[in-house]
């Protein structure tokens, strides 16, 4: 992957901006590459049946759920929280997959910081489960009915929440502001009077706004979170037979400041650009999001140090939480290698590697939630194809990410007199800006030290060529494309600030939505799975945030119980 230059205030800002002695010595600190699951994926997936190691243990319980992200997780703690703790929860290379954090330590301070996702949006009405979740767990405090229910305000984003760094100026807020300001000429004296123009962003946020409360033939909200809750009326799934840029050149909305921020937008949530993303997609984006509180602005997020892992936690102590009269669940570390129905149900084969070298074990269940990526169960799970998905014909592309973690034992001067925000964004570039671990602290002082989080999804060419660039790239060239953004914000005065670096390769962090993604019919035999293997992940739905993950664990969950 090429280093990308970008033009901030006029003069080129980029990889040159930081070539002072500081920069020079930050390169010496050489990034840490974290590519969690993928060696022992790599070598599992190679290797034949016939050369498996003998199991050395075996477990028998009612349900296995393979795989601990937000779906197996919600899945475990749907079926304690009901009374059913008769499961063993097989945790996978990840613990905690997409949700997972890290801790890095700083002049005696621990820090926490995210490895994945790091917000979760106000849940919307039709997101019940999320609103349970979030009750039982005292984030939402009032009115888990209402639609404006009351959230702690520790978890509440704080205020500066985000801005944009655009012409060399930061703005509040991420959304490009180009009203242009016409001088106009009025009065007998003539005397001149500023007018704002009208925007092309609020033409087109109007006109997406006027989908949020549509309902189509059917009754239901023509878009909803989750996303198989949303109106299958065909005049509007028709939409999912064409691009989002397409839809947006259809629409004449070809304002540049517009179509950077929806591309933006569509990276953010499905890794990849508005040319790959469904039209109906990229308006599901803007118009299902319509959660509100009594306590937060329309729009806010809830945000931890460490993202979602704060959930993700929560979720799993909950599950294995000592139930008096009740058989604890069991947890089991390692990876499952295949999963195959029996005649007394289904058979869970799984790997570990430990200092003793590579082993297996059995778990022996009635039946089993695969709660794994797709691009993983379809290496797994024998049943996969008569459960009516070909992994040839119906699987989504699926977008590489990296995540940066920049322990910084003091912060960099900032330029002007914006402050730091949580989210911080730079118009015009290919990444997606970078958040800070400690704006949700509340402290007299400034916090000494912090981590910057930096995100960037590799959009700039087809996910295949972008994994083989991750496989073969060096520490430093995936360590300068993570620091690009932040290089070229604070330049020579960035390097001396930085303690550590970390990098998170996800070479498959999510799904993406492409055209077709609402008629994929393999999807669809998934959902309906009533079998000896349930199904349970993002992927179902076709792209990848906690709402849908945590739909599907609930559903399994559900069906288990029901």
């Amino acid at each position: 992957m090429k280093r990308r230059s970008f033009l901030l205030g006029g003069g080129a800002v980029g990889i040159t901006a930081a070539t002072g002695a500081g920069f020079w010595r930050w390169q010496e600190i050489e990034p840490r590459l974290l590519d969690p699951g993928r060696a022992m994926g790599h070598r599992l997936r190679d290797l034949k049946p016939s050369e498996w190691p003998s199991p050395s243990a075996e477990y028998t319980t009612d349900v296995a759920i393979v795989g601990s992200g937000i779906a197996g997780l919600t899945a475990a703690w749907r079926l304690a929280r009901e009374g059913h703790t008769r499961f063993a929860l097989i945790a996978g290379p990840e613990p905690h997959g997409n949700a997972a954090s890290g801790t890095v330590a700083i002049d005696g301070r621990s820090l926490r910081h995210p490895t994945g996702a790091h917000y979760l949006p106000l849940p919307s009405m039709e997101s019940t489960h999320v609103r349970t979740m979030l009750a039982d767990f005292g984030v939402l405090i009032d009115g888990i009915d209402s639609t404006t229910p009351s959230f702690d305000e520790r978890v509440v984003v704080h205020a500066p929440d985000a801005r944009l760094l655009r012409d060399g100026r930061w703005q509040g807020g991420l959304v490009p502001d180009d009203r242009a300001v016409v001088e106009a000429t009025t009065g007998p004296r003539g005397k001149r009077a500023a007018i704002v123009d009208g925007s092309a962003l609020d033409r087109c946020f109007h006109q997406v706004d006027g989908l949020r409360e549509l309902r189509g033939a059917d009754g239901r909200k023509v878009f909803a979170i989750p996303v198989v809750l949303s109106s299958a009326d065909p005049d509007w799934t028709a939409l999912d037979a064409m691009s989002f840029a397409t839809w947006l050149t259809r629409e004449r909305h070809d304002d540049p400041a517009l179509r950077w921020y929806l591309d933006y937008c569509c990276r953010d949530d499905y890794g990849a650009d508005a040319a790959q993303v469904s039209a109906w997609w990229g308006l599901h984006y803007f118009a299902a999001r319509d959660g509100r509180a009594a306590n937060a602005d329309r729009g806010a997020v809830l945000t931890w140090p460490e993202g979602l892992d704060a959930i993700a936690t929560r979720l799993e102590a909950a599950a294995f939480a000592p139930r008096p009269g009740r058989v604890p669940p069991r947890r089991l570390d390692g990876m499952a290698l295949s999963i195959h129905d029996t005649t007394h149900g289904v058979d869970v084969v799984c790997a570990r590697i430990d200092a003793r070298g590579l082993s297996t074990y059995v778990v022996h269940a009635r039946r089993a939630v695969s709660a794994m990526p797709l691009a993983v169960a379809r290496h797994v799970v024998a049943s996969l194809r008569n459960d009516g998905y070909d992994a040839a014909s119906h699987a989504s592309p699926v977008a590489p990410w990296l995540v940066a973690n920049f322990a910084m034992k003091r912060f960099p001067d900032e330029a002007g007199d914006t402050p730091l925000a949580w989210d911080n964004v730079l118009y015009g570039s290919r990444g997606l800006g970078y958040v800070v671990s400690t704006h949700q602290e509340i402290r007299v002082a400034p916090s000494p030290s912090t981590v910057f989080t930096a995100y960037r999804a590799l959009a700039d060419r087809p996910p295949d060529d972008a994994r083989r660039w991750m496989d073969r790239a060096t520490p430093a060239e995936i360590g300068a494309l993570a620091s690009e953004e932040l290089r070229a914000v604070y330049g020579w005065r960035f390097a001396p600030c930085v303690e550590r670096v970390d990098v998170t390769l996800r070479g498959h962090a999510m799904a993406t939505p492409a055209p077709g993604t609402l008629a994929n019919a393999g999807l669809a035999a998934l959902r309906a799975c009533d079998g000896p293997v349930l199904y349970a992940h993002a992927d179902l739905s076709g792209y990848s945030v906690f709402e849908e993950a945590a739909w599907w664990g609930w559903q399994a969950a559900g069906r288990l119980l029901g």
